[in-house]
């Protein structure tokens, strides 16, 4: 039987890079997003993937998808928990609470309420277990500027990380978060004309190629069920990150 693979905001992006390298290798893959139309171009045909529109913030939603790749797959092997989005609004006094609210429901929540549901199915079926990961980010260890909302779940995404780690060891669940810096995607087209600097300056930054961060996604889901990367950093060499800048 093959494998089981579902990768949240799969309609674009890091998740439909990963999604492709995925269904490429022969894995069965659940492709989830809030439109259906770019999950159903990610999933091009294959016979493998089931591509479901569904708000990874509405808990019933997750629920009846979980149990339709579980009743149609037979199993669940890895969650690639990759929905999210940004929140760069300026300094605290000017990001509004509705923007905290809808960044850390989204990023953190959602991220909760699939690996609630992943866990669930992992925990129950025959041979137990399986595998958790996490889209963390840079942010998870160093914020950009103006970013308390995005910072601030990336960071939260750490703990929920080493707490599912801890509780599925009895289940043989592992968990384990990538830490993605400047992988090119939709958000980061702009870097190239600047991006703002703690000092107040705008530089523009090096980025890496997406298919980077689905190779380290492939190469963690693959790992055997006793062996875990817990925590990955995978970043654009110099981008500024490590050092003063």
């Amino acid at each position: 039987m093959a494998n089981t693979v579902v990768i949240t905001g799969a309609g674009s992006g890091i998740g439909a890079v990963t999604a492709r390298l995925f269904l490429e290798n022969g894995w069965q893959a659940a492709l989830i997003g809030r439109r259906l139309a770019p999950l159903e171009q990610v999933a091009n045909g294959h016979d493998n993937a089931l591509a479901v529109a569904c708000d990874v913030v509405d808990e019933t939603a997750v629920e009846t998808v979980f149990d339709q790749v579980a009743a149609r797959f037979g199993r669940l092997d890895t969650l690639f928990n990759n929905a999210g989005i940004g929140a760069f609004g300026g300094t605290i006094d000017e990001i509004s609470v509705d923007d905290w609210r809808a960044c850390i429901d989204v990023n953190l929540t959602g991220s909760f309420i699939c690996a609630r549901a992943a866990f669930r199915i992992m925990r129950a079926q025959e041979p137990m277990g399986g595998r958790i990961i996490n889209n963390g980010s840079i942010s998870a260890h160093t914020p950009r500027p103006g970013s308390a909302p995005y910072s601030a779940s990336k960071h939260a995404i750490t703990g929920l990380t080493k707490t599912i780690a801890l509780d599925g060891r009895a289940f043989d669940i592992t968990c384990g978060q990538i830490d993605i810096g400047n992988a090119m995607t939709d958000i980061t087209t702009g870097f190239a004309g600047g991006v703002l600097q703690p000092d107040g300056t705008m530089r523009a930054e090096p980025t890496m190629s997406a298919q980077h961060v689905a190779e380290a996604v492939w190469q963690m889901a693959i790992l055997p069920p006793d062996v875990n990367v817990l925590n990955m950093t995978l970043m654009a060499a110099k981008m500024p990150f490590v050092g003063r800048g």
